[in-house]
């Protein structure tokens, strides 16, 4: 995951108001607000400025920049935004720095991006930028980059892993599932996700939750859905083949189920996000004694329920295990609960005695944590990990 996929989820405003902000929090804030509407011509002036500077930063990012415009300097505005909430930030940060091993990014790059960001924001916040808001943004980049820069010296395991594309199929004109067989074991947790390289895009990067827990062969199974303006994900929907390398980057990611907890579990997968749950469920079947789990998965029509079907077979051979289909229309009738997840998950109760773990669109989880808190879930219990499919 890249810091662009948390700034697209914007999820931050989800849960609890914002505690009071420091200063230096403040006055990111308040000199970005000024600045955002001109966000476009800021990212090129980001650019512009980098690649003037640091012209040896250019080899990192993909030779076509449309998709790549926005999304770094936006992301690198979200995180320094986050300052105030370390707890949630570093954890984060720390994995990005060992995920950007992958791109053979030096100390002398953050720097570089350091000085592009102060640069390109100041150009563009006029008389907003004081001595005091240019300490604010400096700082506070410093401090990310400095986790990052840490977690990436500390880690002495592969930066990425090469895979072979074993299998690919076509499930309809925009989904598929590919199998890919890594040359070396990938350490991995069920529910995490990796960013993966095709040779369709060189240097564009997706992430990709595997649908299986770790193997003994080696092989990790993505469902992946051609999403509107996906480069990535519709080279790989349309274009992979067997015989492909992939380079796979470092597991990401928090989704877990807590093996010390003795709650019940409750799952809400949209989309893709059946993938992640996929592997939790499996990995669930490996243990002792697995809690009583409540699984919901939820698409448009019966047709986005692409792996429902083997998730209820998993639950006639499991009795601690119950699968509910959830459609937002039904003309089949399925025999599928109605409505969107966050409509039937909170339907059902406030779950408030459960561990909880939501998979799908930031606007689905958006949608079903935002319900479920109102519906009296604590906001501890739930985990999901905020990223976006392109």
């Amino acid at each position: 995951m890249t810091a662009e996929q948390l700034l697209t989820a914007d999820l931050d405003s989800v849960g609890d108001a914002r505690p009071e902000e420091s200063p230096m929090v403040a006055a990111i804030r308040t000199s970005w607000a000024l600045v955002e509407p001109q966000a476009e011509d800021v990212a090129r002036y980001f650019y512009a400025t980098l690649f003037a500077h640091a012209p040896q930063t250019r080899e990192l990012f993909p030779v076509n920049m449309e998709v790549q415009r926005s999304r770094l300097l936006r992301a690198l505005v979200h995180v320094v935004h986050m300052c105030d909430k370390p707890a949630e930030l570093f954890p984060f940060v720390e994995q990005l720095g060992r995920d950007h091993r992958k791109f053979g990014v030096l100390t002398e790059h953050y720097d570089a991006v350091g000085y592009a960001l102060v640069t390109a924001v100041g150009a563009f916040a006029g008389d907003a930028w004081t001595p005091e808001v240019h300490k604010a943004w400096t700082d506070a980049y410093a401090m990310v980059a400095a986790a990052m820069t840490r977690a990436a010296s500390a880690e002495r395991g592969p930066a990425s892993w090469l895979g072979r594309v074993v299998a690919h199929e076509r499930l309809g004109w925009d989904l598929a599932t590919i199998t890919v067989q890594t040359s070396e074991p990938l350490p991995y947790r069920a529910g995490q996700y990796v960013s993966v390289e095709t040779p369709q895009r060189p240097r564009l990067w997706r992430y990709l939750s595997p649908a299986n827990a770790p193997r003994e062969d080696n092989t990790l199974t993505f469902h992946v859905r051609a999403v509107h303006g996906g480069w990535v994900s519709r080279a790989i929907v349309a274009h992979s083949r067997v015989g492909d390398t992939w380079r796979i980057g470092p597991a990401m990611g928090r989704m877990f189920v807590d093996p010390q907890s003795d709650r019940e579990v409750l799952m809400v997968a949209g989309g893709t996000g059946a993938a992640p749950i996929k592997a939790l469920v499996e990995d669930l079947t490996r243990r002792q004694n697995p809690p009583r789990t409540q699984v919901f998965v939820g698409g448009r029509s019966w047709d986005d329920l692409y792996d429902f079907p083997a998730l209820r077979k998993m639950s006639y051979d499991n009795p601690w295990l119950d699968v509910v289909p959830v459609v937002e229309r039904d003309d089949s009738e399925s025999g599928a609960e109605i409505g969107t997840l966050a409509d039937v998950v909170t339907r059902y109760g406030s779950w408030a005695d459960h561990d909880v773990i939501v998979c799908g669109s930031p606007a689905m989880i958006r949608a079903t944590v935002s319900r479920m808190l109102v519906a009296g879930t604590p906001l501890d219990r739930i985990r999901y990990d905020p990223f976006t499919l392109d």
